[in-house]
């Protein structure tokens, strides 16, 4: 029997939560919602429940802790922000959707992540947001009104089996590419978040690539690339029982890989940096190094105030 979703109001004492690891291009994150009703079976994100004291199973995604007071509380912090010393050069870069997804289905019925949006809009502070789901169109008037933002679409493959097996209620593949060219005709600086690459599942050249040529048919400003990374107990958990299931011959090899770390060996994410960049500049799309948020050496440097110094990787 299915399980039912719960849902759970929680008060908010701030939204802009402090980013002090020195390789992520953000400083500040804000995410309204606690689990994420898509229920990726790799998502980090999924150790905040433990934190919370409760499970990082099915309850991830079927107990969803929502802020309801987010815009109530990011409005006054940004005053006190504003109003202190260095004033708006304190609030530095934000980021949305760094745990969960700020567009899961909850979002349409609550328009928390809308109302942030709007408290930004109202200070023009650009934000950089990270979302699977094609509901962010709904704000494209916002993200008209928020100079220097950027929109990340994660997508790590076209291949329907893999797609449900790992991400069982996120939007289709199809579905993102189509966000991708709505933001993209709306001028909206957008492009790939293709992350977590899997080993021996999406990391195929043919697969890549497939990626790669719907993204520069959409207009992608960018593309980003990211290898899994199970990074707490609870996720490895989680994805090798989802991995067991659905793709049983592969768990020897990945146990091999991440029985004892969180990463795949560092030979292999060089060579599939080199892959996917290889194919980037075939297209012409301009590639991030995900350690550093910025760039390939194969493409012009950005100017410091470009929408695409917003745009982060985060082994997901």
């Amino acid at each position: 029997m299915p399980l039912q979703t719960r849902y759970e109001p929680v008060r908010a004492k701030q939204l802009l939560n402090p980013v002090k690891a020195p390789s992520m291009p953000f400083d500040w994150s804000i995410n309204p919602y606690r689990g994420c009703q898509h229920g990726c079976s790799f998502c980090y994100a999924r150790s905040t429940h433990a934190f919370l004291g409760m499970e990082a199973d099915d309850t991830f995604q079927h107990h969803i802790l929502y802020k309801d007071n987010a815009p109530e509380a990011l409005q006054a912090q940004v005053k006190r922000m504003l109003r202190a010393k260095g004033g708006r050069s304190r609030l530095g870069r934000i980021a949305i959707g760094t745990a969960t997804d700020p567009y899961q289905p909850l979002e349409g019925r609550l328009k928390l992540t809308r109302q942030c949006l709007e408290v930004l809009a109202a200070y023009r502070l650009p934000v950089s947001i990270t979302t699977r789901s094609p509901l962010i169109l709904r704000d494209i008037d916002l993200l008209r009104k928020l100079p220097g933002s950027s929109v990340n679409i994660s997508l790590n493959t076209l291949d329907k089996r893999i797609w449900r097996s790992f991400e069982p209620m996120s939007p289709a593949p199809a579905q993102r590419i189509k966000a991708l060219q709505g933001l993209r005709k709306e001028g909206i600086e957008a492009g790939i978040f293709m992350a977590p690459i899997l080993p021996f599942l999406t990391d195929h050249a043919e697969d890549m690539e497939q990626v790669v040529e719907q993204a520069a048919e959409a207009k992608a400003c960018f593309v980003m690339g990211s290898v899994l990374r199970l990074n707490t107990a609870e996720v490895k958990s989680w994805f090798f029982g989802t991995l067991r299931e659905a793709y049983p011959r592969l768990v020897g090899s990945y146990a091999d890989w991440y029985g004892h770390s969180a990463t795949a060996p560092k030979a292999y994410r060089e060579q599939i940096r080199s892959q996917l960049a290889r194919l980037l500049e075939r297209v012409g799309i301009p590639a991030y190094l995900p350690e550093i948020g910025t760039k390939s050496t194969q493409a012009e440097s950005p100017e410091d105030d470009k929408p695409v110094q917003l745009a982060f990787a985060l082994d997901l």
